[in-house]
């Protein structure tokens, strides 16, 4: 079985588990997620089935949608509502709508992150979370990311609280973005709550469950959940080719720039809407591209 399932990760589990889980609903070990979700986040996680695995990078960087609701009055060691309080600060007064939007238009477009310290992000081969649960102190790197839209969706004034829409690029910390948007407000903040809605070209309205899978397998009937490769590479531009050029394609063969659309980013070749290969620059000879996936 080769596809893209659109599964619907549930709060309590880690994307590994729902990996681990669909490789025993799947019978297969080529399996692999497409952007880690922090265990009490659900939302969007597409994962990617047998041959579908080869996209996996490509799918990963692509822009993702949340719902977030912010949390004024405390700050936590892990920046969500599961970690110890360590800063505290009373509301007296709730930011009014204006004062939030205008705090918010700061984080519009390229801005820079301090990245959790409860996170995966790997400092000297180790990951933050390792140095946080062993109580070390290690200097954490600035990474920039790209905020393409947030927008104020409710203020709850008995709750300290309010919900935002944000698409933003990969690698993006909405736990962070919370906690850098109330330090604008003067409040130390918290991420009170999450879901992604949106990945790539997959969004909420077209996952599926878990319960939905074991249904299926039940039945034998898995790959029909299962989405085809072409919907994981809708966000990289594509080009048909005729049959002689798709035999040297899927033999693997470098081609001449002049075979390639005007791009500087990878691309697909099809051929009768088949994806036959992700093809790129050639990073040393400019007058051809090379091939990065096959199928």
């Amino acid at each position: 079985m080769n596809g893209i399932l659109p599964l619907w990760k549930p709060k309590g589990m880690t994307s590994f588990d729902c990996v681990a889980k669909c490789r025993r609903y799947f019978n297969t070990k080529k399996v692999g997620h497409t952007g880690t979700l922090d265990p009490e986040v659900e939302g969007v996680l597409p994962i990617c089935i047998g041959n579908a695995t080869k996209i996996v990078p490509f799918l990963t960087d692509t822009k993702k949608i949340y719902l977030g609701t912010v949390a004024l009055g405390t700050t936590t060691e892990t920046e969500d509502a599961t970690g110890k309080v360590i800063e505290e600060k009373e509301v007296v007064s709730m930011p009014t709508k204006t004062e939030i939007e205008n705090a918010l238009q700061k984080f519009q477009g390229a801005i820079q992150q301090i990245p959790p310290m409860y996170s995966a992000v790997k400092v000297n081969g180790k990951k933050l979370y390792e140095y946080a649960r062993a109580n070390e102190e290690v200097e954490r790197p600035v990474r920039e990311v790209f905020i393409h839209d947030i927008q104020l969706l409710a203020i709850d004034d008995k709750k300290n609280t309010f919900d935002l829409y944000v698409e933003c690029s990969k690698g993006t910390y909405i736990r962070t973005l919370c906690v850098d948007i109330g330090k604008v407000l003067g409040y130390p903040a918290h991420m009170h709550q999450l879901e992604r809605i949106k990945t790539g070209s997959f969004s909420k309205k077209n996952t599926v469950t878990f319960a939905m899978i074991e249904e299926a397998a039940a039945e034998n009937k898995q790959e029909q959940l299962l989405s085809p490769i072409s919907e994981g590479l809708g966000h990289l531009l594509h080009k048909e080719v005729n049959e002689a050029l798709k035999v040297r394609i899927k033999n693997g063969q470098k081609l001449a720039i002049s075979d390639a659309p005007k791009t500087d980013e990878p691309f697909v070749f099809t051929n009768n809407q088949e994806v036959l290969a992700i093809y790129g620059r050639h990073p040393e000879k400019p007058d051809q591209i090379k091939p990065l996936r096959v199928f």
